[in-house]
C-alpha cells in the first residue's frame, strides 16, 4: 500500500498538468472549428501589430531598443517596419505593437488579451526554430488555452488587486508556447513555469494619467517567457507549485475576498476549448466600452434627433467594470490623450453619437479635443446595470433623455464580437485589410490571408509571414 507521502508525490501540480498538455497536444486532437477560429485571431493580431507600427508609442519603443543593440544578432523581424532586432527585443516590440491600440482580442471571463503575448513569442521563436505552419498553430492554441484558464481562475481577483492579467498571466501562456517549440521535457517546462512566476508582471497604474506601460505588458511577458525556458532547458530549477503554492500566483496576487477557483486552470484541457470564448474587437477601445459604442450608433441610426436635443445620457454597466472605464468620472469626461479616451465610457458614447462610428481615426487629437464631444461627455452619467451578463458578456445599455421629455433606450446584452455574437469571417478580414492598408495594398493583403488561413499546410511559418513583405 502506498503511504500518504508517496500518494502526495504522485499528485501532479497545476504546472505539471499544464506542461503535459502543452507538450502532448496534437493537431488532430483539435476540432476543425477551433483551428479555423484560431487562425482568424492570429491574423487579427498581425494586422493590429502592423497598424500600431506607425504610432508614436511604437516608434519610441523601437528606437529605445535599437539604441541598445550591440551584437550582430539583429535579424528578428518587427511588424510593419524594416528594422530588425535581437530575438527578445523583437518579441518585446511586437507584443507592444499587437496590444498597443487596445484593438486585440479578449477572453471575457479572464479579461485577458492572450493573443498579444502568444503571437509576439511565436513570431520570433518560430523564426529561430524554423517551425512549420502546423507547429505554429498548435503552439499558439496551447498558449491561449493555458493563459485563458489561469486568468479565469482568479475570478476577477487580479484586476481587483490592481494587476493587469494580460501581462501577469500572459507570461505563462507564452512559456508553454516557447517550451513546446524548444522541445523542453515536461520537467523542464514545469521549471520554466515556476521561473516565470518570478518574472510575471503588470499593474493597472497606467489608468491614472494615460501612461503607455499597459501597451508593453504582453511584450514583456513574451520576452520573459523565452528567458525562463532557456534557463529551464539548461537546468535552472523553478518552483513546482507555481499557482497553488503558499506564495504562488493566486495567494500573492489576489485578496482573500476573491477566492481563486484552482480547478479552472486544468478543467477540460483538450476537451473544452477556451479559444471559442474569446472575442474579437470591432472597436479600438477597452472591450468594456464596445456595447456602448454599438448602442450609441444604433440610437443615432434609428432615431431622428440632434445632439443639441440631448438633455442627459445614462450608461448602465456592471459595477465590476466601473473602475476601469467610468471612474474617476471627472477625468473620464475630459480625456487628455488617446489612451485615456479608449478607457472612457463617456468619450466612446459621445463620439459614437456624434460621429456615428468609432475607428482609429476617432482617436486622433482633433476628435479627442473636439469641443462638441467634450461638452456631450459632461451630460453622461453611469449607474449599475442589474441585468448585466458580466463577466460572460460585456453588456451595456444607453438611455438618452431628450429635452422634449422623450426617452430613447438601446441595450446590447451580448457584446458584438463575443462567442454568442461573433464577427463574421468577412468582418475579421475587412478589419485586417483596414489595419494593414498603410503598408500593404488590398491585393497583396488578400493573397497573404489566403495562404495564412491554410496555415496547417505551410512548410515554413516564417516564410508565410515573409510573403507580406512589410518588414
Amino acid at each position: 500500500m502506498m503511504d500518504k507521502s508517496s500518494q502526495e508525490s504522485c499528485v501532479k501540480t497545476i504546472s505539471e498538468q499544464l506542461s503535459l498538455f502543452a507538450l502532448d497536444l496534437k493537431l488532430e486532437q483539435i476540432p476543425i472549428s477551433v483551428c479555423a477560429q484560431a487562425k482568424l485571431h492570429m491574423l487579427d493580431a498581425i494586422g493590429i501589430g502592423i497598424a500600431s507600427s506607425h504610432y508614436d508609442f511604437a516608434k519610441k519603443i523601437l528606437h529605445a531598443l535599437m539604441s541598445l543593440q550591440e551584437s550582430n544578432d539583429q535579424h528578428y523581424q518587427v511588424l510593419g517596419v524594416p528594422n530588425k532586432l535581437s530575438m527578445r527585443d523583437a518579441i518585446l516590440v511586437n507584443g507592444t505593437y499587437i496590444h498597443g491600440l487596445d484593438f486585440d482580442d479578449t477572453h471575457a471571463a479572464g479579461v485577458i488579451h492572450a493573443s498579444s503575448s502568444a503571437m509576439a513569442a511565436l513570431l520570433s521563436v518560430g523564426q529561430r526554430y524554423n517551425i512549420n505552419g502546423q507547429d505554429g498553430l498548435v503552439a499558439y492554441l496551447v498558449a491561449i488555452e493555458v493563459a485563458s484558464r489561469i486568468a479565469s481562475a482568479a475570478n476577477g481577483g487580479f484586476h481587483a488587486k490592481g494587476f493587469h492579467p494580460t501581462g501577469l498571466v500572459g507570461i505563462f501562456g507564452a512559456t508553454v508556447l516557447v517550451g513546446r517549440i524548444m522541445k523542453l521535457t515536461a520537467g523542464e517546462l514545469t521549471n520554466a513555469l515556476g521561473i516565470s512566476l518570478s518574472m510575471a508582471s503588470g499593474v493597472m497604474e497606467f489608468l491614472e494619467g494615460g501612461a503607455w506601460t499597459k501597451r508593453m505588458h504582453p511584450g514583456w511577458a513574451a520576452s520573459s517567457a523565452v528567458t525562463a525556458c532557456a534557463m529551464a532547458k539548461n537546468g535552472f530549477i523553478g518552483p513546482r507549485n507555481t499557482f497553488e503554492g503558499r506564495y504562488g500566483l493566486f495567494n500573492t496576487h489576489i485578496d482573500s475576498s476573491n477566492q481563486a477557483s484552482l480547478e479552472k486552470c486544468t478543467n477540460g484541457l483538450g476537451q473544452i476549448w477556451e479559444m471559442q470564448n474569446i472575442s474579437l474587437k470591432p472597436y479600438p477601445a477597452c472591450h468594456y466600452n464596445h456595447a456602448f459604442a454599438d448602442a450609441a450608433v444604433t440610437l443615432r441610426q434609428e432615431n431622428a434627433f440632434g445632439i443639441e436635443d440631448i438633455k442627459s445620457i445614462k450608461a448602465r454597466i456592471s459595477e465590476k467594470q466601473m473602475p476601469v472605464v467610468c471612474e474617476p468620472q471627472a477625468s473620464k469626461r475630459i480625456p487628455r490623450n488617446s489612451y485615456e479616451a479608449q478607457f472612457s465610457i463617456h468619450f466612446v458614447i459621445a463620439t459614437s453619437l456624434i460621429k456615428g462610428k468609432f475607428t482609429l481615426n476617432e482617436l486622433e487629437n482633433d476628435t479627442i479635443f473636439d469641443p462638441q464631444i467634450l461638452a456631450l461627455c459632461q451630460k453622461i452619467e453611469y449607474e449599475i446595470d442589474p441585468q448585466s451578463a458580466f463577466p460572460e458578456f460585456y453588456s451595456g445599455e444607453v438611455e438618452i433623455q431628450l429635452k422634449s421629455g422623450k426617452s430613447l433606450i438601446h441595450r446590447e446584452q451580448m457584446n458584438r464580437g463575443s462567442s454568442a455574437n461573433p464577427l463574421s469571417k468577412q468582418e475579421v478580414l475587412e478589419k485586417f485589410y483596414s489595419n494593414v492598408e498603410r503598408v500593404l495594398n488590398r491585393t497583396a493583403a488578400k493573397n497573404f490571408t489566403e495562404d495564412f488561413l491554410n496555415l496547417e499546410q505551410q512548410k515554413s511559418f516564417i516564410n508565410t509571414m515573409n510573403q507580406m513583405k512589410v518588414y
